[in-house]
């Protein structure tokens, strides 16, 4: 999941990007309040968290003009800022979450998981397609209950897939959910893994639609 930050604290950013990487989230990172909406406008972002305190821009204004051009990138509001009205009008302007810091990595982690699952109306941790599950949390795959070893890589562009399952993405739109800032990505990358996906799983869990991208089935039993 491609994840966007929006901190201006130069240790505190630091250091929840890499947290967040260690996590299995893309984190691309931006320290002000222009910087945070432009991204979210332009970005295909599975969620944001997004500093109150910022630069050039504060963090409602942000969040005030992303609503207001209903963009529904699920927002986690992180801040210092405690006080019950400040709770309030962050979730009154479109906030899906209010954390106050300091947070443990690990909850922020399973709150953006929550977001993300929210938000493409998953009710359930774990995603399931016929036999197939996989769990963001512990980053696993079982098929018909034996475990299969995927990369990195891999196993987030299954993620991506399932989330939006049903749904044809294109290879720009798996790109931008696989990638962060600062890799190079080689052209034939998602096909790459296309294929490994299907070597090590089976020939129909990813979907070739001819000209258009790749889908995994909604089956009537998918949560």
């Amino acid at each position: 999941m491609r994840i966007l930050l929006a901190e201006d604290d130069p240790m505190l950013g630091d250091g929840l990007r890499a947290g967040l990487r260690q996590l299995g989230f893309q984190v691309d990172w931006v320290r002000d309040g222009v910087a945070a909406e432009r991204e979210l406008a332009t970005g295909d972002y599975t969620a944001a968290v997004l500093d109150l305190g910022l630069p050039l821009k504060d963090g409602l204004e942000v969040l005030q003009g992303v609503r207001g051009r209903r963009i529904a990138t699920p927002v986690l509001i992180l801040t210092a800022r405690d006080g019950v009205p400040d709770r309030i009008r962050g979730l009154d302007l479109g906030a899906d979450d209010y954390v106050v810091k300091p947070v443990d990595l690990h909850e922020l982690g399973a709150r953006l998981r929550s977001l993300v699952r929210r938000a493409h109306g998953q009710t359930q941790d774990v995603l399931r397609s016929g036999a197939l599950l996989l769990n963001p949390a512990a980053r696993s795959i079982t098929l018909n209950g034996e475990v299969v070893a995927l990369s990195t890589r891999e196993f987030d562009l299954l993620h991506a897939l399932m989330l939006n399952a049903g749904r044809v993405m294109s290879r720009e739109q798996l790109e931008q959910q696989l990638y962060s800032w600062g890799y190079e990505i080689d052209s034939n990358a998602i096909e790459v893994h296309i294929h490994h996906l299907r070597r090590k799983l089976f020939p129909e869990v990813v979907q070739t639609v001819r000209g258009i991208g790749y889908t995994v089935p909604r089956l009537k039993d998918s949560t």
